[in-house]
């Protein structure tokens, strides 16, 4: 069986290739649709081959095709057809469309945990694998030893469902294996309760951790990659009673590559934090807890400075995403590198921007703040759970209230809600219990509608898809500045005081909820009850 031949020169040049196809009379897609893609037209094709000679095969109009870069190559195009045993319509596109394409299509072809786990039975092994940097999850279904397929496999299936987190968790007869994805815990497939030992041993070959140790917690860094596409992996363990705890943390390195924009930033908070990040100097504040998005803003923030022109430095633990151009320092506590004496040395690099991963103690902070005095702008994240808490709680840390006041430009305070999936959200209606949790905000409702999550589509999980930030901006005025001056009640009377506060978490989560991205008894369960 042969594909189509033309008599045209060789090796066209990429930016030639659509001109190519029109002469040839071959289509050309500008954007490969995926109603193209047929993951069991891959099944016979290495992604190895596959991507090294940027040829897919493809279902067009009842037909197999194969989408190429070059319509003149054929021979490539030929192997092709014979391992398929189907004559293949060529298709054109550019080459980075046609290796995307691939990707996606081969992310589709991956089996399931749960198929792989039945499939295994009650197959034993014992082996432990060779180590592995930086693994291809799309070669899962090679020669490796089972427990190798089946990690990659989990990992797999967490990354395309969007998780965070995996979660595996012994118990006295079963496994189980939770993923969290936007905020919750979902319970997956799990293995057998004779692969534990040997799945765990995985795990920590993967990141580079002592296998023979099971009485200590320890923790570990992987690398993985799906395609062209590298996830870093951070790895805890800690033994239990029935075994050994494993938490996962999935770090997408396509994160530290949003905006603020992107974070859901409505105008009213978006263009004056945009200000302050142009101060040249002064400290900011990002504050919530734990899981709520604050590194992932800063990193926003620290992507919008001018990093030609100004000496950007941060401080963190761990380092989450490497950034272009940026001096990242880890905080290394085992060897004496602490925040405070990090900070310390980092003042004598002539930075022009610092970002302190956390705020924890009196001596980082004092060192924040005398950094921010002498013509730094300091950025830095504090657990609290509001914008005029973290002045409370800078001062509680040891800070002086003329220190802080003089310092302080801007506290930016957040959380994340879940975005109800806008296929199958549905109408929904305040109930007088919600109107009273929102206090006076429950003003904005009006006539206006709400939306509730639906049961689930194809496009969603259980009617959410995503997360987006909900924002709380305190900027720090002369009449704040002399308020925090006196300490007492700072927070109670920042709360109260007009043109401070930009806007509130509850009124900036109710505006979401009005314009259909949240629901509201999203937006309480998050921030709380109001009055």
């Amino acid at each position: 069986m042969t594909t189509h031949r033309h008599n045209t020169p060789s090796k066209p040049l990429q930016e030639d290739c659509r001109a190519v196809c029109l002469e040839l009379g071959i289509r050309f897609f500008d954007e490969i649709p995926d109603h193209l893609l047929d993951p069991a037209l891959v099944a016979k094709v290495p992604v190895e081959w596959a991507q090294a000679h940027a040829l897919l095969p493809v279902r067009w109009e009842g037909r197999v095709a194969v989408l190429t870069s070059d319509p003149a190559v054929s021979a490539r195009q030929e192997e092709l057809a014979l391992l398929l045993g189907v004559d293949l319509l060529p298709l054109g596109a550019r080459i980075e469309d046609i290796r995307a394409a691939i990707n996606r299509c081969y992310e589709k072809k991956s089996e399931t945990a749960e198929g792989f786990l039945r499939d295994m039975q009650a197959r034993e092994t014992g082996e432990t694998p060779d180590d592995v940097r930086s693994d291809d999850l799309l070669r899962a279904a090679g020669g490796d030893a089972p427990v190798t397929q089946l990690v990659n496999l989990i990992l797999l299936e967490a990354l395309k469902a969007r998780a965070s987190d995996i979660h595996i968790e012994p118990f006295d007869n079963h496994i189980r294996v939770r993923y969290r994805v936007d905020g919750v815990l979902y319970q997956q497939s799990a293995p057998p309760k004779h692969l534990e030992r040997a799945l765990v041993s995985r795990l920590k070959v993967m990141s580079h951790m002592d296998i023979a140790e099971r009485r200590l917690p320890q923790d570990g860094q992987a690398r993985v990659r799906i395609g062209e596409r590298e996830i870093d992996i951070r790895v805890s363990t800690l033994p239990v009673a029935e075994g050994e705890r494993v938490v996962l943390r999935l770090l997408n390195r396509d994160s530290s590559r949003v905006t603020l924009h992107d974070l859901g930033m409505p105008p009213v908070v978006l263009e004056p934090f945009q200000r302050l990040l142009e101060e040249p100097h002064g400290l900011i504040i990002v504050s919530g807890p734990t899981g709520s998005g604050k590194t992932t803003t800063l990193y926003a923030a620290i992507r919008q400075t001018d990093t030609t022109g100004r000496n950007v430095l941060t401080i963190e633990e761990p380092i989450e995403y490497q950034l272009p151009e940026i001096g990242q320092m880890q905080v290394k506590a085992k060897i004496g590198l602490t925040f405070a004496r990090g900070l310390r040395h980092m003042l004598r690099q002539d930075p022009d921007v610092i970002l302190i991963g956390e705020t924890r103690d009196a001596e980082t902070a004092e060192i924040a703040v005398r950094g921010a005095l002498t013509g730094h702008l300091v950025l830095t994240t504090l657990h609290t759970n509001d914008a005029p808490s973290a002045v409370v709680r800078m001062m509680d840390i040891g800070v002086e209230p003329y220190l802080l006041a003089a310092s302080l430009r801007g506290v930016l305070s957040q959380r994340l809600v879940r975005r109800l999936c806008p296929h199958c959200r549905v109408p929904a209606v305040a109930s007088e219990a919600d109107l009273r949790a929102l206090g006076s905000a429950a003003r904005r409702i009006g006539d206006r509608a709400l939306w509730a999550a639906g049961t689930g589509c194809d496009a969603c999980l259980k009617g959410f898809m995503g997360r987006v930030g909900i924002f709380e901006l305190y900027m720090i005025d002369e009449a704040a500045q002399s308020v925090i001056r006196h300490g007492a009640d700072a927070a109670e009377k920042l709360r109260v005081m007009p043109g401070v506060c930009r806007i509130s978490l509850v009124e900036d989560g109710l505006d979401k909820a009005l314009a259909g991205e949240t629901s509201l008894s999203e937006v309480l369960y998050v921030v709380g009850r109001v009055a």
